[in-house]
């Protein structure tokens, strides 16, 4: 199999938040009524609790200094009124909370479904050049931090902004030259909030990447797990995993310390413009000219002030977050996806199966040619064997073939069409596969073998198990064709895996067929079924199959040799044998 480039990661973009931010707006408004509805809610809710402190200031007033000049009844009354201010705000921040919450999640599930369909769509090249484990975390991690800003943030950025201007007007009432020794302070608050979010933004970022590559890796570990553990290298892997864990962990510990920072820090700031506020109101009070119940009020607003000004640095910061995480997927639904058909593709219909390579030269990366002027005829009905040493280039010809890539040099026919104008749905609709990988997905054996056919009948997926030898397995199972199959069909043999596959490409019954190592994961008993197996389907098709094992392929109509991506050898099997060349060697390694 060819050298792939080596992973990377998509390059780091210059981040412009607002164009980020529309993009996550264009989202929201698929439930635009949901959200205002619920901001419509939180403001309502905020203007309401605003008079509470109002309230509760008339109430210590009614109560009175000096025995005797108490009004219980203002009292009550403006107790009763500073309730129901606070509850009928609690019971509608209840019903806001479920309305946000109903429309974030509608919106989380387009947006993972958007990227779920760009991942499928992705050519190719592009998956074989980043980790799953990034991917995935794309779509899970990093939307369900966006998740979280669309139910708390957002939501939280309209109350603050509310609370502030609703808590700035009342303290204004209550006393404009008090307002004015509060705010002396609030531009060192805006400037010093401004400042620490231009200082974490950065760290989030690395943050979100960090977990990417972590997930990535993870993923790697786990699908080589039984191989880790043949080679006693659990160790190893878990020193190199607690690298790359540190690595994770600093970065989160940077964004997470430094964003812990500002809380505290916009509290100091904002408490020293509270204890002016109560030194020179105090001094007020005492001059006859502010009542217990005007600075109690007043302070209560100065709180509900500062509150927002000091949650706004962590507000920003765990927006800061989201939107990183935002960009992330929309740089992944960014990414080109497969290109589209010509206009004027043809679609294959009546394939007889003729193929051609002419001059054909292609790399993954401009250093190194993987293919290099490849050129070769299959007709109608041959089957054509592809043999070489490892990286000779084997299994690019079928990447090739079936238009995973495109070549940079010559051209691909099918039946006399180039290939870049045919449509790649036909194209590959005439191919059946059978990969040394076995791939089957949790559901019945029945919809496994019917996958290509999800409308074949039960007495067609049957005709295709027995074809294939494994309908006598299949029988003998409880529940028959009806059995599940879960992770990743652990509870079958290697042999029983690739024998269902076959049935598989059976069923589909195309007029061409890629065999890639089918048999190299099976012992030698097993290899004679899948072998019979494989001739049943072989039969009347254009066939290409790669194989190690030369005992397969003797009965090749013709034989390719690569070596460093070019035709070494060619000829049918005793052809290749007589020249006792580089063929000769292989098959002499082999059986001598």
């Amino acid at each position: 199999m060819a050298v792939l480039p080596e992973r990377d990661r998509d390059k780091e973009q210059p981040k412009n938040y607002r164009v980020i931010f529309r993009r996550l707006l264009s989202y929201m408004k698929l439930e635009k009524w949901r959200f205002l509805l619920g901001m419509a809610l939180v403001v309502t809710a905020n203007l309401i609790a605003i008079w509470g402190p109002r309230f509760a200031g008339e109430a210590i007033d009614a109560m009175g200094i000096a025995l005797g000049e108490t009004n219980f009844l203002l009292a009550i009354t403006r107790s009763l009124l500073m309730l129901a201010a606070y509850g009928g705000a609690a019971v509608l921040n209840f019903f806001m909370v479920r309305l946000v919450v109903r429309a974030a999640q509608n919106v989380v599930e387009r947006m993972r479904q958007d990227t779920f369909d760009k991942i499928v769509e992705l050519p190719i090249s592009y998956i074989d050049t980043h980790q799953a484990g990034d991917l995935v975390s794309r779509i899970s991690y990093d939307l369900d931090l966006v998740s979280q800003s669309m139910t708390h943030d957002f939501v939280q950025i309209a109350a603050s902004s509310i609370t502030v201007v609703g808590s700035l007007i009342m303290m204004m009432r209550i006393s404009f030259s008090l307002s004015l020794i509060f705010l002396v302070i609030l531009p060192a608050t805006v400037i010093f909030t401004i400042y620490r979010v231009r200082k974490t933004r950065p760290l989030f970022r690395a943050r979100s990447k960090k977990l990417g590559e972590m997930n990535g890796y993870v993923e790697e570990i786990l699908f080589g797990q039984k191989t880790i553990q043949a080679y006693d290298k659990e160790e190893f892997f878990a020193d190199e995993f607690g690298e790359v864990n540190s690595d994770s962990i600093n970065a989160y510990y940077k964004a997470d310390y430094q964003a812990a920072l500002n809380g505290p820090s916009v509290s100091l700031i904002s408490n020293l413009s509270l204890a002016l506020v109560s030194l020179f109101g105090s001094l007020l009070f005492l001059q006859g000219r502010f009542s217990i119940g005007n600075l109690s009020s007043f302070i209560l607003y100065s709180r509900r002030f500062s509150g927002p000004i000091n949650e706004v640095a962590n507000i920003f910061a765990d927006l800061q977050s989201s939107l990183s995480a935002a960009n992330r997927v929309f740089m992944l639904l960014e990414q080109p996806s497969e290109p589209a058909d010509n206009d004027d593709a043809h679609i294959l219909t009546d394939t007889r199966g003729e193929v051609e390579f002419k001059d054909v030269s292609f790399s993954y990366n401009p250093e190194e040619a993987v293919i290099k002027n490849f050129s070769f005829t299959a007709k109608p009905g041959q089957l054509v064997a592809i043999v070489g040493p490892t990286g000779a280039g084997k299994t690019t010809i079928i990447n090739l073939l079936m238009r995973f890539y495109d070549p940079q040099e010559g051209e691909i026919l099918i039946d006399g069409y180039p290939i870049r104008n045919l449509s790649r749905k036909s194209l590959r609709r005439s191919f059946a596969m059978v990969l040394q990988d076995t791939w089957l997905f949790s559901g019945t054996i029945r919809e496994n073998i019917a996958y290509g056919r999800p409308d074949a009948s039960l007495d067609e997926v049957k005709q295709a198990a027995e074809a294939a030898h494994i309908d006598d397995f299949i029988d003998s199972l409880p529940q028959g064709y009806d059995t599940m199959l879960t992770d990743e069909a652990s509870n079958l043999s290697q042999g029983q895996k690739q024998l269902l596959t076959i049935a598989r490409a059976m069923l589909l019954d195309t007029p061409m067929l890629i065999l890639d190592e089918a048999t190299s994961n099976v012992d030698s008993h097993t290899e004679i079924i899948v072998q019979d197996a494989m001739n049943n389907l072989i039969e009347g098709r254009t066939s290409f199959v790669i194989a190690h094992r030369l005992s397969t392929i003797q009965n090749a109509d013709h034989i390719l040799l690569l070596v460093d991506g070019e035709i070494a050898e060619e000829g049918t099997h005793d052809e290749l044998l007589s020249k006792e060349g580089a063929y000769y060697n292989l098959y002499q390694s082999q059986f001598a």
